[in-house]
C-alpha cells in the first residue's frame, strides 16, 4: 500500500504541471491568433492598395545603363565632322571659327585625343603659347607621342622657357635620336637657355646630316665663340664660307678669329 504522503506529493505535482500546459498552450494560443490578426491585416493593406491603383515594383538587382553602340558611332560621326570643318577653316585661315568647331567636337567627346591636339596645334600656331602648353601638358600623359613632345617643347620655346623647352625637347629626342631635327631643336633651345656646352655635340649631330643648314652653322660658331674655342670656331665659319662665299660678315669673323689664334699662338 503507497503511503499517503507520497499521493498527496503526486497530486501536487500533476497539478503543478497541469498548470504549466494551460499556461503555455494559453500564450501558443494568443500567439497564434496575433499571428493570424498580422497576416490578415497585411493581405488587408495589401488589397486597399491595388483598389487604389498602386503597382508593386518588382525587387531587381541595379545594371549601369550600357551606352548604345548606335549612339556611340553618331557621336563619333559628329566629332569627325566638327573635326574636317575645323581644318577646312583653319586652311582659310578662320581661326576663331575653326577653334569654336574643335570645342563643339570636344564637347560631344572630352577624351578624344586627336581633337586635342588639333586645338593644341591651332593654338601653337596662332601664338596662343600658353593655351598650347596647356593642352600639350594634357596630351603627353594621354599619350606618348614623339610630336607632342616637340610641340610642347616649342611652345615652352617660344614663351622663353627654355630650360623647360630643353627637357620637353629631349624626350622627343629619346624617342627619335636619328631625327636630325631632334638634335637640332634641342641644340637651339640649350643655346637659349646659356648651356653652350651641351648644345653643341647636338648641333654637330645634326649637322652630320644636315651638312648644308647653314643656320645651324651659325649657331654652332657662335657656340663655340661662347665656349672660347676659337679654333673650332674659325673651322666652322670656313663651312659657311664655303656655302656663303658672298658673306662678307663670315669673311671678317674669320680673320677676326684666325689673327686672334695667331696671337695666342705667339704668345
Amino acid at each position: 500500500m503507497i503511503p499517503s504522503t507520497i499521493v498527496a506529493y503526486l497530486v501536487v505535482f500533476l497539478a503543478a504541471l497541469a498548470g504549466v500546459i494551460l499556461i503555455v498552450g494559453g500564450r501558443l494560443l494568443l500567439q497564434t491568433r496575433a499571428v493570424r490578426r498580422l497576416v490578415r491585416s497585411v493581405k488587408t493593406g495589401f488589397k486597399s492598395a491595388e483598389n487604389r491603383g498602386a503597382n508593386l515594383v518588382e525587387e531587381r538587382s541595379v545594371e549601369r545603363p550600357q551606352k548604345n553602340p548606335r549612339t556611340s558611332a553618331v557621336e563619333l560621326q559628329k566629332v569627325r565632322s566638327f573635326m574636317r570643318a575645323a581644318e577646312k577653316e583653319t586652311a582659310l585661315q578662320n581661326y576663331e571659327q575653326a577653334e569654336h568647331l574643335l570645342i563643339q567636337a570636344l564637347t560631344i567627346n572630352p577624351n578624344s585625343i586627336d581633337t586635342l591636339a588639333d586645338l593644341a596645334k591651332l593654338y601653337l600656331t596662332t601664338h596662343r603659347e600658353a593655351k598650347a602648353e596647356a593642352l600639350y601638358k594634357e596630351l603627353v600623359l594621354k599619350r606618348d607621342d614623339i610630336a607632342f613632345f616637340g610641340n610642347l617643347g616649342l611652345a615652352y620655346y617660344m614663351q622663353g622657357k627654355y630650360v623647360d623647352a630643353c627637357f620637353a625637347y629631349q624626350e622627343a629626342l629619346n624617342r627619335d635620336p636619328q631625327a636630325p631635327e631632334r638634335s637640332a631643336a634641342l641644340g637651339r633651345a640649350c643655346i637659349a637657355a646659356h648651356r653652350f656646352k651641351d648644345a653643341a655635340p647636338l648641333l654637330e649631330k645634326a649637322l652630320a646630316r644636315l651638312s648644308r643648314d647653314t643656320e645651324l652653322l651659325h649657331l654652332l660658331a657662335e657656340c663655340y665663340v661662347q665656349l672660347s674655342d676659337n679654333a673650332k670656331a674659325e673651322e666652322v665659319y670656313r663651312r659657311i664660307n664655303k656655302l656663303e662665299p658672298y658673306n662678307e660678315g663670315v669673311k671678317e669673323k674669320i680673320t677676326t678669329l684666325s689673327s686672334t689664334s695667331t696671337k695666342t699662338t705667339e704668345g
